[in-house]
């Protein structure tokens, strides 16, 4: 569990890392901190099925991958129509929360 935790923090803080290297890279670190966002939501979604696998009646991480399965069948809804800007605006915010909360759920079950 130890080195799910440590694979999630190494995935969460790389688009911190990246962003904050600014003054040495100069050139598209926050672009490149952005584009990050997406290897981090890989990881964390690659992570939160292995650990349902392991635990397939956790609540936690069934509610997780409920989640994600949500925000892409609301992104699909939303390309269908047309991209409507109060559901885009909703989408914006989904990744982050699944982010945190998939984070939440490993540390609480890494605690002893």
């Amino acid at each position: 569990m130890k080195n799910i935790q440590y694979f999630n923090a190494f995935a969460v803080g790389l688009p911190f890392v990246i962003l904050i290297s600014y003054p040495i890279i100069k050139e598209g670190a926050f672009i490149y901190s952005i584009l990050s966002t997406m290897l981090t939501g890989f990881i964390q979604v690659i992570l939160g099925l292995c650990l349902l696998n392991d635990a397939p009646n956790d609540r936690k991480l069934q509610f997780y991958i409920g989640g994600v399965v949500a925000f892409f069948t609301l992104w699909f809804i939303n390309a269908q129509i047309g991209y409507n800007d109060n559901l885009t605006f909703i989408l914006i915010g989904i990744p982050p929360l699944l982010a945190f909360y998939l984070t939440f759920v490993i540390y609480k079950k890494a605690k002893p």
